[in-house]
């Protein structure tokens, strides 16, 4: 074991060992080939490292004494017992009184009609009595490696008043250059703030001010765009009524020698009538025609209807001389 032991000027102890790779087993007893040398326990797989107290540690059967043994087996033998008088008392039915018997009856909510009944018969068969079983031995591995101890020194791992000091010094150091940088963010913070209040103060009031003159600017362009539209509006209508003068005065000249030759040639073409005379013309004649017509047909129908009579009435005379003239002869 080759190790390292030296002091710092605050009188800090350190320990180091130098690596060393891995010992040779054999491939058959599993044990090095040589005898190892540990620099520090801690290095040990021996060593348990960590809590202990969730681990449970067995005990060994050499400390168990004869009377825990003889309780445990005690015990078990009453639990046996206790078991095997079970099935013969706990479902046991009381016997039936004299002049009655038992019946089976259904318990269920619902009953049901037991139509299929199945035969039944009772078999019973003896075991051999239950042997208690010994304990189980408990489980020892087999042990493997060797032992060894590492000799410490007093004075040699920690020294609590000598080493507590330099780190109490950078605690007590630390929490109070936390505490001062703190103190100065704190400070820093609220210097921002007030700062930032008076830009928000001085913004909200440029900005108020900006709008303002965006709002003036915006009402001085309305009124700019209204007034062009208002002129752009009675120029245009001057030029309308301009042509429309002018327009007039052409129809004006233009109609005045058209006006005598449309009416002359209306008067030709019969568009001016007299209202009395077309009247006549258009709903008296073609009344008076349709009169005319009624009257004539109803004549026409009347010779019609008076000839047919008469031509019937002669077909009859003529008839009645011919039979008439037929007997005369006969009586002859």
């Amino acid at each position: 074991m080759t190790s390292v032991s030296q002091r710092d000027k605050n009188a800090t102890y350190v320990f180091s060992s130098r690596p060393r790779p891995v010992e040779s087993r054999s491939k058959f007893s599993g044990s090095p080939t040589e005898t190892p040398q540990y620099g520090n326990i801690m290095y040990d797989r021996r060593v348990i490292r960590g809590n202990v107290h969730s681990q449970h540690m067995l005990p060994a059967k050499t400390t168990m004494q004869a009377a825990d043994i003889q309780q445990q087996h005690r015990f078990r033998r009453r639990s046996v017992e206790f078991m095997r008088s079970r099935d013969h008392v706990w479902f046991k039915t009381h016997d039936n009184l004299p002049g009655r018997k038992h019946v089976d009856v259904q318990t269920d909510s619902y009953l049901e009609e037991l139509s299929n009944i199945l035969v039944t018969k009772d078999i019973d068969s003896q075991t051999d009595r239950f042997l208690d079983r010994p304990a189980t031995p408990l489980f020892i591995p087999a042990k493997s490696g060797e032992d060894v101890a590492t000799q410490i020194e007093e004075g040699e791992l920690f020294d609590f008043d000598r080493e507590v000091q330099p780190v109490l010094e950078v605690l007590v150091g630390k929490t109070i250059e936390q505490s001062l940088l703190e103190v100065m963010e704190e400070e820093e913070l609220a210097c921002l703030r007030a700062q930032q209040r008076a830009f928000e103060q001085l913004r909200n009031a440029e900005l108020a001010e900006v709008q303002r003159l965006q709002e003036q600017e915006r009402r001085r362009n309305e009124e700019k765009e209204c007034r062009i539209a208002q002129q752009k509006e009675a120029v245009r209508k001057e030029k309308e009524t301009a042509e429309m003068i002018a327009a007039q005065a052409c129809a004006q000249q233009f109609l005045s020698k058209l006006f005598p030759a449309v009416f002359a040639s209306l008067r030709r073409h019969g568009y001016f009538y007299d209202p009395v005379e077309r009247d006549i013309e258009v709903n008296f004649f073609q009344w008076l025609m349709a009169e005319v017509n009624n009257t004539l047909e109803k004549r026409n129908s009347a010779r019609l209807l008076l000839d047919t009579i008469i031509h019937d009435i002669a077909l009859e005379r003529r008839d009645f001389f011919k039979d008439l003239e037929a007997e005369l002869v006969q009586s002859d």
